[in-house]
């Protein structure tokens, strides 16, 4: 038996929060422009590959395509 074949569907857990947060990033945001406690559940989702960071010097954020 192979994995696809048990494997009906991949979904990354998130938590209320983050689920929150990516309705709220379907266009480019500002990581500044967050609240301390938002960049902390951003980077988190970055680490995760649900959120990409663009730039260096004042980064946005960019929500991943499924």
């Amino acid at each position: 038996m192979k994995i696809n074949e048990l494997i009906s569907n991949f979904e990354i857990w998130t938590t209320n929060e983050e689920a929150m947060l990516l309705t709220r990033l379907a266009k480019p945001v500002l990581l500044s422009s967050m609240t301390e406690h938002e960049q902390v559940i951003i980077n988190n989702m970055i680490r995760k590959s649900l959120v990409t960071k663009v730039g260096h010097k004042d980064p946005m954020v960019v929500i991943n395509e499924k």
